[in-house]
């Protein structure tokens, strides 16, 4: 009996002992403990939001794929950018951002790439924002081809090679072939032989164009090859994708952060997506069903939750009101819209639109 008591005794110091690291660890007394988590914000730089679409292919940011992964490269989210939660709450560490307008994995026509990558910190209870700047992030080649070529070499054809793929470029093309940055060849194929006219290093955001003339044509400039053939690079055509990109656009088009610092100004457009109603100078609800037919709320994206991200929207009486309040129109939540009017300082608490005239759903 002794030895069994004195066994218990010593298992209960022991018991004891475990509580009391324990304890110790949860109080952070032994300098390890779990930190509370930090907020995550992810958005585009503000001169991003709109998209100039004159003279390129280039998709709307909500669609462009979101993603976020830790230091050991779990995924924390990966996703269309428009579905993404405004604020992830995650575990302070370090954490990867990047963003991409689409997949891109082999040469292709009309398929400019566009993206962005960021490495950040996230810290115990405070929030961190990364703001994406993107650019493209592949490069590109428009042939300009002498009309003599069909007499010439009517079997003929072009081939443009990467690494990566190769495309066919036909005489009548008129599109940009798109790359991975690198070398890329030009390649005349006819009557089953094959021969490189050129090979060109293209680096991100460069979009060349060749002039491919036969000699003796008035396009003909450069070292000839065996064929006959010229190729000159058009130097008042290369072009970098700041020129089209994010940013820029027409200048009465607005984003919702554009709108923020653009109070006061009369007859412009808006665009941002249809996320809630039924606002008080305090709140506003983010779900169905709403009660309210006069009012609206426009965020930068059709996942945003938090009503200061916003702006507000006045539904005056008539058509415009009873096309887009909620209450009838449940189905609008989440659409992007364009709306023209006035930017007020505040309406409903925030800033907001008024004197609507017209819209546009997208």
């Amino acid at each position: 009996m002794k030895n069994l008591s004195e066994s218990l005794c010593v298992y209960g110091r022991l018991l004891s002992v475990t509580a009391i690291l324990l304890s110790l660890c949860s109080c952070n007394l032994l300098g390890e403990s779990s930190l509370k988590e930090g907020t995550l914000r992810v958005c585009f730089a503000p001169d991003q939001e709109i998209l100039t679409r004159s003279g390129i292919e280039i998709p709307d940011t909500s669609d462009f794929i979101l993603t976020v992964k830790n230091s050991k490269g779990t995924v924390i989210y990966e996703g269309a950018f428009g579905d993404s939660p405004e604020t992830m709450s995650l575990n302070p560490g370090s954490y990867t951002v990047s963003i991409i307008s689409e997949e891109f994995r082999k040469p292709a026509f009309s398929s400019p790439q566009f993206g962005d990558e960021q490495c950040v910190v996230v810290s115990s209870g405070t929030i961190t924002q990364v703001r994406l700047l993107c650019t493209q992030i592949n490069s590109g080649i428009r042939l300009k081809i002498d009309s003599g070529f069909l007499d010439k070499y009517p079997d003929g054809a072009f081939l443009l090679k990467s690494s990566f793929g190769k495309l066919l470029y036909p005489y009548s093309e008129k599109r940009v072939a798109y790359f991975t940055p690198g070398n890329i060849s030009l390649i005349l194929t006819d009557k089953g032989t094959d021969e490189t006219l050129m090979t060109k290093t293209l680096k991100a955001q460069e979009i060349l164009e060749l002039k491919v003339s036969v000699t003796g044509s008035k396009e003909s400039s450069s070292a000839q090859s065996p064929k006959g053939i010229d190729v000159a690079i058009d130097t008042s055509r290369v072009w970098l994708s700041e020129e089209y990109v994010l940013g820029g656009g027409s200048k009465s088009v607005l984003s919702i952060s554009q709108a923020y610092d653009m109070v006061g100004e009369e007859d412009v457009t808006v665009c941002g997506y249809i996320v809630g109603g039924d606002l008080t100078s305090s709140s506003a609800s983010f779900e169905k069903p709403f009660s309210s037919r006069t009012n609206l709320l426009i965020g930068p994206r059709s996942s945003t939750t938090e009503k200061s991200s916003c702006l507000s929207v006045q539904l005056p009486s008539g058509y415009l009101r009873d096309d887009l309040n909620l209450v009838d129109n449940p189905q609008l939540l989440g659409r992007k819209i364009c709306l023209r009017g006035d930017i007020v300082e505040a309406y409903y608490g925030i800033p907001g639109i008024k004197n609507i005239s017209e819209y546009e759903l997208q």
